[in-house]
């Protein structure tokens, strides 16, 4: 299913529309501030499963991130978190950026797998912070990904419906995405390290 959605005139009915798919299981394609992603409930784990099977790789393996609506949650699911690190959050917050934080047991164990980290993005974009404020829980984010890496089929809505309209509930039309992802930041350490160069500009 397509839904053309508007970024400055939020419609909440298709919001909730997208939000009910999520708590019944279903996963669908939404706008962010850098690329289209591929998501659904963190705590539905045959969701989750679900979007790796799309992604074609095993959830234990995979690199996929939580979507929160702000900073206001990071202790369900992330330890302690060193005040250097939430300040360096808070700066760059809401924006184009991954942030690696140590996981805490409330991290469903099928989706951290072996890991001990997890990723956090607070996207500066008001219809995928809403689909988490109405869920109430975080959004699984993955890109999506064309294999052939033509631009069009990862920017143009209407064209990844074409592609992933047989493995998704959903996909929100919000116009063309972009094609640079996040920048990703590693704060697990004794200082942040930079792990990807995207959209995000990181002055260490």
């Amino acid at each position: 299913m397509l839904v053309k959605i508007y970024k400055k005139d939020t419609n909440i009915q298709e919001i909730e529309k997208a939000v009910d798919i999520m708590r019944n299981g279903g996963v669908i394609v939404y706008p962010t501030d850098t690329v289209y992603g591929i998501g659904c409930d963190v705590m539905n784990m045959k969701a989750v499963e679900r979007v790796a099977r799309i992604k074609k790789i095993p959830v234990e393996n995979s690199n996929f991130s939580f979507i929160c609506s702000d900073l206001s949650h990071l202790s369900d699911y992330c330890r302690p978190i060193p005040n250097q690190f939430f300040k360096l959050m808070k700066h760059y917050l809401p924006g184009p950026f991954t942030f690696i934080l140590n996981a805490n047991n409330n991290v469903p164990r099928y989706f951290k797998g072996k890991k001990k980290t997890i990723g956090i993005r607070v996207p500066d974009h008001p219809i995928v912070t809403e689909l988490v404020r109405i869920l109430g829980n975080p959004i699984l984010s993955t890109s999506v990904h064309d294999e052939d890496d033509i631009v069009e089929y990862t920017t143009n809505p209407e064209l990844i419906h074409e592609k992933l309209g047989n493995y998704v509930d959903l996909v929100l039309d919000c116009d063309a995405g972009g094609i640079v992802p996040s920048t990703v930041i590693d704060c697990t350490g004794d200082y942040p390290v930079l792990i990807r160069q995207g959209k995000g500009i990181f002055n260490e």
